[in-house]
């Protein structure tokens, strides 16, 4: 099971693209209270948005760990803004990027790269799909179906079915 390792762990916030930070900036108010004082301190004295290292926009960082959208239920780290979403406050799930996790999109000029981030965090969950029968890329359809169309995703489904990529996913 996911428990939300990756908006605490890594160098910098979660990739944003650079249309989500108005939306950010929206939908606050709604998504306040689902986050954690610290948080929202770093939020308002900082700003929605951040930058990595790269000087790419990035989710704000409290301590220069966790995500400040971030909190905590159970010992299991939740998105404040996909809590938000689910509650029907608002109606934009979350960064593409954290909904996409672990696949990574590397952009360059004539393509968009879809990768997998191979992290031992993710290790739980990936071995419950296994178990359970589920490939990441079935998993993973309503962020791909987001990022790249119906279209695409059937063509992805029916390209990983052919076989002809079974040495590659099955490593």
């Amino acid at each position: 099971m996911c428990k939300g390792e990756c908006c605490v762990e890594g160098d910098s916030g979660a990739p944003l693209e650079e249309l989500e930070i108005p939306i950010l900036e929206e939908i606050y108010e709604e998504v306040k209270p689902y986050m954690t004082e610290e948080g929202i301190n770093v939020i308002e004295s900082n700003g929605s948005f951040d930058y990595d290292e790269d000087g790419d926009y990035a989710t704000p960082l409290v301590n220069n760990q966790e995500c400040a959208y971030v909190n905590y239920k159970n010992g299991v780290t939740y998105c404040a803004i996909e809590k938000a979403y689910l509650d029907g406050k608002i109606d934009w799930k979350k960064p593409i990027s954290c909904h996409l996790y672990p696949v990574r999109l590397s952009k360059y000029k004539e393509f968009i790269a879809v990768n997998y981030h191979k992290w031992s965090i993710c290790s739980t969950a990936l071995k419950k799909g296994h178990q359970s029968g589920v490939p990441l890329f079935e998993y993973l359809k309503e962020p791909l179906t987001r990022q790249f169309g119906e279209e695409w995703y059937d063509t992805l489904c029916k390209e990983i079915r052919s076989g002809k990529y079974d040495d590659i996913i099955n490593k």
